[in-house]
């Protein structure tokens, strides 16, 4: 399949790359390697497959292939050389972070970082004395002056969450590349499917795979593609050693969800734009952040970097956090859950929930209102949803 991939549209690819069929018995559905490790014809196999050698699988922590499989369809997805899957989205932030940053290095990240990945930050800080600093990247001016001569990378998540806020990644990535500085991205929330960052420019891309690319809420897991160099070393080196790796099962969950990614990213997108402007009407919501919105600021840069504007809206209630709160407790088909990119449509409060334990004045500086919230749109009948939301926004 490989000399052919880059000839095939992102769906075929979703469906077909990594894998043809079973080389054994012909199988078409990805066998579930279910083993821990592997055995040798001889011992000078085994000597020449730990001495790099020779390919071929060793034990599972080192490689599996049905976990390969997964890895070389997300590369082939998001048009890089190599991919690494991981245990879950947060394994795959600290692996590439751990393998990228020395001591004494400089990371430079996006404002509204997940919290995790916040924290993550504060601990390489206090314990590695690796150093790191926020910026919101509007533009060449504010990354400039962000930018430190000991920085060696710069993390940009885009959409930011739960503003919806975009980072222009030629910008980043062209700024980056002039100073030898490299780029991570995290596509959580848009996939392959809807922005591919390699494409403009960046290094390497990370995703929660728990999020669209698994899409139905039955498995957690990371994976990160980028150069095949840099895939190596971190194969070897933070994967290997700290050992958050993906479970053969859990590979052939992302697998199946692969092959519906373009028809499921197709629907939460459409679905998605129906509900941002039900609610851009609503007499009680006071503003939606949605990038498929002609209203959105960067409404220009979504449609020059983007090939849909995703599933995820972000509202404003009108009577603040009880309204939030009172509108959260009346959704009847919308489940109140904290995750996103899943089948079903999943509502959060970020002021009673993810985001309650920041003090409230740094929330509003984030952009966060007591009055806001989440929307992960799924792919139901987009008038269900709706339905489901007026009836909730009534008792508001």
């Amino acid at each position: 399949m490989k000399e052919k991939e880059k000839k095939y549209g992102l769906n075929t690819l979703a469906i077909h790359a990594g894998y043809d069929k079973d080389k054994e018995t012909g199988a078409l559905a990805l066998p579930i390697y279910q083993t821990s490790t592997f055995a040798f014809s001889s011992v000078e196999e085994g000597a020449n497959r730990f001495a790099g050698v020779e390919s071929g699988y060793i034990y599972s922590r080192l490689g599996n292939p049905t976990v390969a499989v997964f890895e070389e369809k997300v590369a082939a997805l998001e048009k890089a050389d190599a991919g690494l899957a991981f245990s879950s989205g947060m394994a795959a932030v600290s692996a590439v972070l751990l393998g990228l940053l020395r001591t004494g290095d400089h990371i430079l990240c996006s404002k509204g970082l997940y919290g995790c990945t916040f924290g993550l930050l504060n601990l390489l800080k206090d314990r590695f004395g690796v150093e790191y600093s926020l910026c919101r990247m509007d533009g060449e001016a504010s990354l400039l002056e962000a930018l430190q001569p000991n920085t060696k990378v710069i993390y940009v998540e885009t959409p930011i969450n739960p503003t919806l806020e975009l980072v222009d990644l030629s910008m980043i990535s062209k700024m980056a590349k002039e100073r030898g500085i490299l780029t991570v991205v995290d596509n959580t929330f848009m996939s392959p499917y809807l922005q591919r960052p390699i494409e403009l420019g960046c290094d390497i891309v990370l995703h929660s795979a728990t999020k669209y690319i698994g899409g139905h809420g039955d498995v957690v897991a990371g994976v990160v593609v980028g150069p095949k160099d840099i895939m190596d070393n971190l194969r070897l080196t933070t994967q290997k050693d700290i050992g958050g790796i993906l479970a053969p099962f859990d590979a052939y969950l992302l697998v199946r969800g692969l092959k519906t990614l373009g028809v499921r990213m197709d629907r939460h997108c459409s679905n998605a734009q129906e509900v941002a402007e039900y609610l851009s009407k609503h007499s009680k919501v006071n503003k939606v952040y949605y990038p498929g919105l002609p209203s959105f600021s960067q409404y220009d840069l979504a449609t020059r970097q983007m090939e849909g504007y995703g599933g995820v809206i972000s509202f404003e209630l009108s009577g603040g956090f009880d309204a939030g709160v009172r509108m959260m407790n009346q959704v009847q088909l919308c489940k109140r859950a904290v995750s996103l990119g899943d089948v079903d449509t999943l509502i959060q409060h970020p002021a009673s929930m993810t985001h309650s334990v920041i003090p409230i004045d740094e929330r509003k500086a984030m952009g966060i209102t007591e009055g806001l919230i989440r929307l992960s749109v799924g792919i139901e009948d987009v008038s269900d949803i709706i339905d489901d939301l007026e009836q909730a926004l009534s008792k508001a």
